[in-house]
C-alpha cells in the first residue's frame, strides 16, 4: 500500500518544496486548501513541473500522482484521508495553523490504525509545529487529550529554499532554487521511528538550525528587501549588485553570526562561510525575485521572535552590538501601504496613530524594561517623522 502524506497548502512552497521531496519518497500526496482555482487546477491536472535553478542553469522534474480536497467544502473527506494517513505536512503560513488544526484535530481523534501519524510544519517560524500542536490539542476532547500522543507525534523542523515570483501564466508549475536545507527534529518520533524522507536532514537538536537559518537567510534577504524598495530598485538582484547596501547586509548578518557563534557553539569560519553563501544565493540574477514579495508582510517580520527584533534583542541582552539590526529595523518600518499587502497598510496605520512608545510596544513586543527597546523607540520616532 503507498504511503500518504496530507500537505495543507497547495501554494507554491506547498507543491514546489515540500510535495516535489514526498514524491520523490514514495508517498501518494493529497493537498488540501481552501483556495477554489488551485484545487481545481490540481484536480483538473495529473501532473506539474518544478524547475531548479542555480548558477549552473535548470533543471526540471515532474510530480505526479497526488489528489487534491478542497477543505472548504470537504471538511469530512479530509478528516477520513487524515484518519488513514502517514503523514501530515502544511505550508500555510505561521498565521493560518490556526485554522487548520480543527480539521486535523478531528482527523487524528478518528484514527484506528496502531503506527501514529507524523505530524510536520513546513513554516518559517521558530516552534511552528509546537504551535499547531497547541492548536490540536485546544481543539481536542478533554478526555482525549492525554493519549493524543498514541495517535500523532509532532516534530519541529526548519526549511530553506527561495521561491520566487513565478512566471506569468505558469500556472502548477514553480520555478524554485535549486539548493535546499529542510531539517527536522528526531526525538518525538522515539521508538516507532521518524518517516523516510531522503531530502530531510534529521537532529536530535533542532534548534541552532533554525536560529542559523531564520537569523540568515530570512534576516538577509529581508534587509536586502527593505533597503532596495527605500531605494527605489526592484529586485532582490539588483539590491545586492549595489555595493553599499551588499555591505550592509553584510554588517547585518555579521551581527547575527555573532549570535550564533556565541549561543549555539558553531565556529566564527563556519558560521561566517555560511554567510557568504546566503549572500551568493540571494544574489542569484536567476531567481528573478522582487523587493515587494520578500518584504511583504511586515508586521509579521517586525515581531518579538523574527529575524530582526529575535537576534537583535537577544544581542542587546548579551551586550553585543546589535546598530546594524536596528538599521534594518527602521528600513522595515518604512514599507508601507504597498500594493497588495495588508500588513504594509495596518503598519502605516500603526505608526500615525500611536505613541513611539506603543507602537514600539505593539509592533515588537519588546517590554520597556528590555535593553533593546529604547533603541527601537528611536527608530520608530524616525520611521514616524519621514512619514
Amino acid at each position: 500500500m503507498a504511503k500518504i502524506a496530507i500537505q495543507f497548502g497547495g501554494g507554491n512552497i506547498g507543491r514546489g518544496f515540500v510535495a516535489e521531496f514526498l514524491h520523490e519518497a514514495g508517498y501518494e500526496v493529497v493537498f488540501i486548501d481552501v483556495v477554489d482555482s488551485v484545487i481545481d487546477a490540481l484536480q483538473s491536472n495529473s501532473s506539474y513541473q518544478v524547475t531548479e535553478v542555480s548558477e549552473k542553469g535548470e533543471e526540471t522534474k515532474t510530480v505526479t500522482g497526488y489528489r487534491a480536497i478542497n477543505s472548504k467544502k470537504e471538511d469530512a473527506a479530509v478528516i477520513d484521508e487524515i484518519a488513514k494517513a502517514d503523514l501530515v505536512t502544511c505550508a500555510v503560513g505561521p498565521n493560518i495553523l490556526k485554522f487548520i488544526a480543527p480539521v486535523i484535530a478531528k482527523g487524528i481523534d478518528k484514527r484506528t490504525v496502531s503506527k501514529p501519524l507524523a505530524v510536520i510544519a513546513c513554516e518559517n517560524a521558530i516552534g511552528a509545529t509546537d504551535t499547531l500542536h497547541a492548536f490540536i490539542k485546544n481543539n481536542t476532547d478533554s478526555d482525549r487529550v492525554e493519549s493524543l500522543s498514541s495517535r500523532a507525534q509532532f516534530a519541529n523542523s526548519a526549511i530553506d529554499r527561495i521561491v520566487p515570483n513565478q512566471p506569468p501564466n505558469a500556472g502548477l508549475n514553480v520555478k524554485i532554487e535549486k539548493f535546499y536545507e529542510w531539517v527536522v527534529e528526531q526525538t518525538p518520533f522515539g521508538e516507532v521511528g521518524h518517516p523516510d524522507i531522503p531530502a530531510i536532514h534529521w537532529v536530535d537538536n533542532l534548534a541552532p538550525y533554525i536560529e542559523r537559518k531564520l537569523f540568515t537567510v530570512n534576516t538577509g534577504h529581508a534587509t536586502a528587501a527593505y533597503y532596495g524598495y527605500n531605494a527605489g530598485i526592484d529586485m532582490i538582484y539588483e539590491v545586492l549588485a549595489n555595493e553599499r547596501i551588499r555591505a550592509i547586509v553584510k554588517g547585518v548578518l555579521k551581527q547575527t553570526a555573532a549570535l550564533i557563534v556565541a549561543k549555539h557553539g558553531i565556529s566564527e569560519e563556519e558560521q561566517m562561510v555560511y554567510v557568504n553563501t546566503i549572500i551568493n544565493r540571494i544574489s542569484n540574477p536567476q531567481l528573478e525575485d522582487t523587493v515587494v514579495r520578500v518584504g511583504r508582510a511586515p508586521l509579521r517580520k517586525l515581531s518579538r521572535n523574527e529575524r530582526f527584533i529575535g537576534p537583535a534583542s537577544q544581542l542587546a541582552e548579551r551586550g553585543l552590538p546589535c546598530d546594524a539590526l536596528l538599521g534594518s529595523v527602521e528600513m522595515a518600518l518604512l514599507f508601507q501601504n504597498v500594493r497588495g499587502d495588508d500588513e504594509s497598510v495596518e503598519l502605516a496605520k500603526i505608526l500615525q496613530e500611536l505613541s513611539a512608545e506603543d507602537a514600539t510596544s505593539k509592533l515588537t513586543g519588546l517590554e520597556p524594561t528590555h535593553p533593546l527597546y529604547p533603541h527601537v523607540v528611536e527608530r520608530v520616532k524616525k520611521a514616524q517623522a519621514s512619514g
